[in-house]
């Protein structure tokens, strides 16, 4: 997703400065083909900087880049904004913001509801939180690489998402099943998806993911070990407000299960791999 977002600021004539990765070999290839620098620290991303985009997987790793001993982004941040775009724990972004403020910074969420091929088209839908200030400081920049921008005070965005990525979530645990269900009765799956669209469950997840599960293709662009981590999220957003959610529960121990049985690193639509009677325990065939 960085990567991706970093292509399209070079495309519409943005100056990249900067590029970080915990994987040293994809650092130095997308800061090669930028014409960015490979920092090797942390603090140097934000002294050579002055708008920073995080994008990392889980809440761990957000608090790590932003309060990490030693090296990390806040090091002298005065005056800088970063614009933080990874699905993660609201209250991790409510506490970034405040230590990003005492080091003299602002910070954004900026909640991504699409994915790769978004990124790279500048079409990303953001779900963005954070003061006004924070917001209007990067309009332009913001608006060479997404369609749609929806604000919301201090604090929220990541609440708006995690319901809206967990529904999708759900839909992948859906299709997965219908499809599976229809390949048992012997059905013509391309038909069954058809059928699907033409009714109530049609969705962007029958367009984008139907035919993959039935082709068994599974390149990632959303990983399920990064779908379980979300519906864990929601899951604990409901507990925290006295919510019971059985479906979300359902949900996040099918793609539990896919990580126990070492499809953790498949894109979600993999779920099908579960559901499928003749692709079950997977007989060393994955994809």
């Amino acid at each position: 997703m960085g990567a991706n977002m970093a292509r399209r600021l070079k495309d519409r004539e943005f100056h990249v400065t900067a590029v970080y990765d915990t994987n040293r070999s994809t650092a130095t290839a997308i800061a090669a083909e930028l014409g960015a620098a490979a920092c090797q620290d942390l603090s140097q991303v934000t002294a050579e900087s002055d708008v920073i985009i995080t994008v990392v997987s889980d809440d761990a790793a957000m608090r790590e880049i932003f309060s990490g001993s030693g090296d990390n982004l806040l090091v002298i941040a005065r005056g800088k904004l970063f614009i933080n775009c990874a699905t993660i724990s609201p209250q991790v972004h409510v506490d970034v913001e405040k230590i990003a403020a005492n080091a003299g910074a602002q910070t954004l969420e900026a909640c991504m509801a699409s994915s790769i091929t978004q990124a790279r088209e500048g079409s990303l839908y953001l779900m963005c939180g954070g003061t006004e200030a924070a917001f209007r400081k990067p309009n332009r920049c913001e608006r060479t690489r997404i369609d749609n921008l929806l604000y919301r005070q201090s604090g929220g965005s990541s609440e708006s998402e995690s319901p809206g990525q967990h529904g999708d979530e759900h839909q992948h645990r859906r299709f997965g099943e219908g499809l599976g269900l229809g390949a048992a009765l012997g059905l013509d799956l391309k038909m069954l998806r058809e059928v699907f669209a033409q009714t109530g469950a049609n969705s962007r997840v029958l367009e984008t993911d139907g035919e993959d599960m039935q082709n068994r293709e599974h390149s990632c662009f959303f990983s399920a070990a990064h779908a379980a981590k979300d519906s864990g999220i929601a899951l604990e957003l409901a507990r925290s407000l006295g919510l019971d959610l059985p479906l979300s529960r359902a949900t996040k121990e099918q793609y539990d299960r896919m990580i126990a049985e070492g499809l953790g690193e498949l894109d979600k639509s993999g779920i099908a791999e579960l559901t499928f009677k003749d692709r079950h325990k997977h007989s060393g065939d994955r994809v």
